[in-house]
């Protein structure tokens, strides 16, 4: 079964029986691994629902760093930011000027104005609890894409629907560096919303992980390269999916909790 993602995420049951207690976990092949990711755009693929990792060489090493040696987190704390011999996050500079398009030819006029509503809002629930701020600029908008070396990433429509959205982490390269958002993402997807699925996009774009990859209990254990920010794991963060164990019913919102450990990663 393909990794759960954000386009799951209507429909799906509850699973596991919660808390953050350690169970085996059945390391799987790199073939098997391959197979559960999504082949992305520009020799992108898609790894735990809406990660991006480079290219083939990218998914091996990856399999290698993190999936092979299957060890497992042992602090279930709150949002956690991804740690590879140290935080994965913007700098202090550049975390105040995360600049990007949003491509008005690829979402079209009926579209366009939908996402630059919704990445406006978006943006402002994490601006509002840590020291980060997005700037659109919208002069690169008619030409939006993955080449687009005057902004930090770009925001472009995809017909892939194997999910709502994917992003990227802060080490990405500048061709990886994007939001994609899915035809899927403009349907029937209550009780989300696109600012609700960009909320958790963005997180990724800051440097957080998955809440749920803390407990193995969740059913979607991920891998161990994490660092705890807060003191408390967090089944009702924007960046846990609600169906591996979570506990947010409604729209992907920041719970206090989400705002603690992104104040505490940009102060």
């Amino acid at each position: 079964m393909r990794k759960l993602s954000m386009a799951l995420l209507a429909g799906v049951a509850l699973v596991g029986c919660g808390g953050p207690e350690v169970a085996e976990q059945k390391i799987p092949t790199f073939e098997e691994f391959q197979a559960q990711a999504i082949k992305s755009e520009d020799n992108v693929f898609v790894v735990n629902g809406d990660e991006a990792v480079e290219g083939i060489e990218g998914l091996k090493a990856y399999y290698d760093n993190f999936v092979a040696n299957g060890d497992v987190g042992t602090t279930q704390d709150g949002l956690a930011v991804y740690y590879i011999g140290g935080d994965i996050k913007w700098s202090a500079t550049q975390a105040r000027n995360l600049t990007y398009c949003v491509s008005s030819s690829s979402f079209g006029s009926s579209r366009y104005s939908s996402v630059v509503s919704a990445m406006n809002s978006a943006t402002a629930a994490w601006e509002a609890t840590a020291n980060v701020n997005f700037v659109h600029s919208s002069t690169y908008d008619s030409n939006c894409t993955a080449s687009q070396s005057a902004v930090l990433f770009d925001v472009r429509q995809t017909s892939d629907t194997s999910y709502l959205a994917r992003a990227f982490f802060p080490n990405s390269s500048r061709s990886a560096r994007n939001i994609l958002i899915s035809t899927s993402a403009f349907g029937s997807i209550s009780p989300w919303t696109l600012t609700g699925v960009l909320r958790h996009e963005l997180g990724h774009t800051l440097g957080f992980r998955h809440e749920h990859t803390r407990s193995t209990a969740s059913g979607c254990y991920e891998d161990a390269q994490w660092r705890a920010l807060t003191s408390t794991y967090d089944r009702s963060s924007v960046m846990h999916y609600p169906q591996c164990n979570g506990t947010q019913t409604g729209d992907l919102v920041l719970t206090s909790l989400d705002k603690s450990g992104a104040k505490s990663l940009y102060p």
